[in-house]
């Protein structure tokens, strides 16, 4: 073999069973015994008797295959039997008749026949093949029938394919199987030294280095599996292995490393389409979806039954804005799987992006009346999927004005406790508060900690609602009893300084952010504190300062959206490098374009720069999502009276104001409000001098 190619093994060869030329050369010159003594025929193999039967059984058992009929099998079996009475001692004919037996289905008659056998020869290859191929195909069947497979069945295999592997010690397909045997019975370290003899017999073997790096990847060690992988000389790599060294670094989250194994996989087998899928999927994961958008139409036209691949499309169309296109792609696959949960949550999704909020509403209501169990019973998985039904469900609500509604929907979240109950308290808090009704959302916050007592996070959302609504003391108070003088404090310290930055007590919030950055032992700890530092500056209005923190944080995570939209706001908002704002925030709304705050920011972004068309759109969409804030309503005050429309300008601005005046003083930078009913109040003006004027004389 040369070491340009890797030789690829099948899981399980069977060997072909060939006729010996020798094995009945002296019947070839007998004759058939005619009036033989008993006495003699006993104790003298009739050969020719037997080779006779042989005959007629083999061309038998050609029949049966050949057209299909059981009763030329029974034939076969019954010649073989005159055959063996007239060679008793014939291992050949004995390993022929069980192996009949085996292709025949009467298992128990091949079982017996082999274990005849091997009594009389222990070391007889064929038949311990012949129980291993029985047991293996058992095996099998257990799993095929969702039963697991049989320990006793598992100790028969074992049992035989270890004496093959003594009596053919240089078989690698052996030593694989055996292998494979191994790991079924979760014995790791017996299963690698069966694969490491198997590449000491053939180095090159494609199979072997599967294997081995299956069995590493198994017991969670995916660094050897790699390194296993990544070992085999260039020259000899393989689509499979470099299929496997993809997945390999997809599962230790190095997609950059996936992708090359990938594309190498590819450029040796272009027109495999499961290589293609996996490549597209990691280029969506590395945020490269101009490549992933064109790799999964070239599955699609390779394969327009996929499914998947058309949700994909639809997601990245999605993403970008291209609402059409991904309605069209979440189509074809509905057409495909419609009863597909994840399809039908996509296209719910597709549905809000347009606004079409009730169609999406609908949609998700059904997804969640589907999901749900009257036991009260769920798997993990099915309260995962059921949890994320229920928030998107909750979030639609809440972008109609439905409070009622959204607050009964985080309810039934509410109910599949753990971490799912602690996301719903947080969703009925912030529900209220985006309904300005403060009072139901400190009770909603109190009842929380009162049924989950245990969950630091409830506690500080209570703390934060506390100190928001004219209880700072009390909030403070309660934050502080958690610190326990560990590292799990950076939360508490954290959280503190958010109450104290929302107070405007500068000092306090900086302080707080000291202590929480000397609990923060990860470069990826500091990314919140330090977005938190710039916070804290551009509520005192250090704009220089603020950035220096905001582009510290894009350093180290250039993908982070809500610094992204910070930065851009505060840059356009001031008019300053505007088409870098403008940049930021697009970024921002890619990343999240369901966000009303960032779809503001855009809108904004857009007026500042004088694109009062795109302006509109954006802030329109902001509006929609969230009616209740006063600074939306404020923007498409000032869009609407530069574009000339200055009675659309006083209803938005009166409309801002009657959110001003249901605000709480945490949620509202000091002076806005004044600066709106000026405004109002200066339209006021111009509109009652447009109506006291007379008409304009007609030419």
């Amino acid at each position: 073999m040369t070491s340009k190619h890797f030789r690829r093994l099948p899981y399980l060869r069977v060997a072909t069973l060939a006729i010996a030329p020798s094995l009945f050369a002296c019947a070839l010159v007998a004759q058939p015994a005619k009036q033989a003594e008993a006495s003699t025929a006993a104790a003298q193999p009739d050969r020719a008797a037997a080779y006779y039967h042989y005959t007629l059984a083999h061309n038998y058992e050609d029949m049966a295959t050949t057209y299909g009929r059981p009763e030329y099998a029974t034939r076969a079996i019954e010649e073989y039997k005159l055959a063996l009475n007239a060679d008793p001692t014939s291992s050949y004919l004995n390993n022929h008749l069980a192996e009949l037996y085996f292709k025949t289905g009467r298992v128990r008659d091949a079982i017996a026949a082999a274990e005849a056998q091997i009594k009389k020869d222990p070391n007889s290859l064929e038949a311990h093949k012949l129980l291993g191929r029985i047991y293996l195909r058992s095996l099998g069947d257990l799993q095929n029938n969702n039963n697991g497979p049989s320990q006793q069945m598992l100790q028969l295999a074992l049992g035989e394919y270890n004496k093959i592997v003594l009596l053919e010690p240089n078989k690698v397909e052996d030593r694989l199987m055996l292998g494979q045997l191994y790991s079924f019975n979760h014995d790791s370290v017996h299963a690698e030294e069966q694969f490491k003899a198997a590449q000491k017999i053939d180095p090159s073997s494609e199979e072997v280095v599967l294997f081995m790096a299956r069995l590493y990847t198994e017991q969670g060690d995916l660094q050897d599996a790699i390194k296993v992988l990544s070992a085999v000389p260039q020259d000899d790599q393989t689509p499979r292995i470099e299929y496997a060294l993809g997945a390999s670094y997809d599962q230790v989250k190095d997609t950059k490393k996936a992708i090359a194994a990938y594309k190498r996989a590819l450029d040796l087998e272009p027109d495999n389409l499961e290589v293609e899928r996996a490549l597209a999927q990691a280029l969506l994961n590395d945020g490269q979806e101009v490549a992933a958008l064109k790799a999964f139409k070239d599955i699609v036209e390779g394969d327009p039954t996929d499914a998947q691949s058309f949700l994909r499309i639809a997601e990245i169309e999605r993403h970008k804005g291209n609402y059409s296109d991904a309605y069209t792609a979440i189509k074809k696959a509905q057409d495909l799987a419609s009863d597909s949960l994840d399809i039908s949550f996509n296209e719910a999704l597709i549905e809000d992006s347009l606004g079409h909020y009730s169609d999406a509403a609908q949609l998700l209501e059904k997804l969640a009346a589907g999901s749900e169990h009257t036991s009260g019973q769920y798997s993990e998985a099915e309260k995962n999927n059921r949890s994320i039904f229920l928030d998107r469900l909750a979030n639609v609500y809440r972008e109609q004005n439905q409070t009622d509604k959204a607050i009964a929907t985080y309810q039934k979240m509410a109910v599949l406790g753990g971490d799912y109950a602690t996301r719903a308290y947080q969703g009925e808090v912030d529900t209220y508060r985006d309904a300005h009704e403060y009072d139901k959302a400190t009770q909603a916050a109190r009842d929380a900690v009162q049924k989950m007592p245990q969950d630091r996070g409830l506690k500080l959302m209570l703390a934060g609602q506390l100190a928001d609504t004219g209880h700072a003391d009390e909030g403070i108070s309660l934050a502080k009893a958690l610190l326990k003088g560990t590292p799990q404090d950076r939360e508490v310290e954290l959280s503190l300084a958010q109450i104290y930055t929302r107070l405007r007590k500068w000092k306090d919030a900086s302080e707080q952010l000291d202590k929480a950055d000397a609990l923060s032992t990860k470069p990826e700890d500091k990314l919140y504190t330090d977005f938190l530092r710039g916070a804290l500056e551009e509520r005192q209005k250090h704009y220089d300062q603020a950035e220096v923190w905001f582009n510290k944080v894009l350093a180290i995570d250039p993908n982070n959206s809500m610094t992204l939209n910070y930065l851009g706001y505060m840059l356009a908002d001031r008019g300053v490098r505007l088409n870098d704002a403008l940049a930021m925030i697009q970024k921002a709304v890619k990343l999240d374009p369901q966000n009303y705050a960032f779809l503001d920011s855009l809108g904004w972004a857009y007026f500042k720069l004088g694109n009062y068309t795109q302006s509109e759109q954006s802030l329109i969409q902001a509006s929609e999502r969230n009616s209740t804030d006063p600074t939306v309503h404020d923007h498409l005050g000032e869009l609407y009276e530069k574009t000339g429309r200055l009675k659309q300008a006083a209803a938005q601005w009166e409309e801002s104001l009657n959110q001003y005046q249901r605000t709480i003083p945490a949620d509202a930078e000091p002076g806005e409000m004044s600066k709106v009913q000026k405004k109002l109040d200066n339209a006021r003006v111009r509109l009652a001098k447009e109506s006291s004027m007379p008409p304009a004389a007609k030419p």
